[in-house]
């Protein structure tokens, strides 16, 4: 067993935990393998070992690889410049990081000219921190009730991203946050995806109700294999 195979056990095995023990299904919680600054043959074992949904945070790396990784989901996961979006838009199944009204106009104007309905996420900035992205308490409200304007866009659901916290308990409000107002969208019949959690916070997240998780160096990252954290709950 290699490293990623190894990698890759341990990360299902802590999302069906961390599933488990919040009273939830572990098959209701995808895992996302971040492939950015990863070499092909690193991610093509990764797509062979099920690791079929890719995220990349630059258009260009995911244009760089789309070729050479056929069959795959493509998903776009860091900020988006209005100049890139026509380089997403088609090839990227999912754009989590829609973070101004700006973005969202033109993913809808180039998904009208390419005649596709995109889907995307509205990216949240919950923590309030400047250095993130996303939008704020009260351009979330404003944009939710734009959204009826551009009809070649569909909202699948909300991101967000929690702060580096030494302790990692500090993130759950963040998420749980994230979670209360991702099921207040239930006038969008399509909203089904919460993503939240990377390598370094998941489980919370998990336990807080990401329906995706973001995985890059639990899943690269040459290691040690995690320590097993023993049999899964009944």
């Amino acid at each position: 067993m290699d490293y990623i195979e190894q990698n890759i056990a341990d990360v299902r095995r802590r999302v069906a935990r961390a599933a488990l023990e919040a009273g939830r299904r572990p098959e209701d919680v995808s895992i996302i393998a971040v492939s950015k600054f990863v070499e092909v043959e690193k991610i093509r074992r990764a797509v062979e070992l099920g690791m079929t949904t890719l995220a990349e945070n630059r258009v260009q790396e995911m244009n760089a690889k789309y070729d050479l990784l056929p069959g795959v989901h493509w998903h776009i996961i860091g900020h988006l410049q209005t100049n890139k979006v026509k380089y997403a838009v088609g090839r990227a199944e999912l754009i989590h990081s829609v973070d101004s009204l700006r973005l969202l106009e033109e993913i809808d104007r180039q998904a009208e000219k390419s005649g596709i309905i995109q889907d995307i996420l509205l990216e949240l900035n919950i923590s309030g921190e400047e250095s993130k992205y996303g939008l704020t308490n009260e351009e979330f409200s404003y944009i939710i009730n734009k959204l009826e304007a551009y009809p070649s866009v569909r909202l699948r659901g909300l991101m967000t991203m929690a702060p580096n916290y030494e302790d990692k308990e500090l993130c759950r409000p963040i998420f749980r946050r994230a979670r209360q107002l991702f099921e207040e969208l239930g006038s969008f019949p399509g909203a089904d995806t919460l993503s939240m959690g990377m390598s370094g916070d998941f489980e919370i997240a998990v336990a807080e109700g990401a329906t995706c998780v973001r995985i890059g160096t639990a899943i690269f990252k040459e290691r040690r294999p995690a320590e097993d954290p023993g049999p899964l709950p009944r």
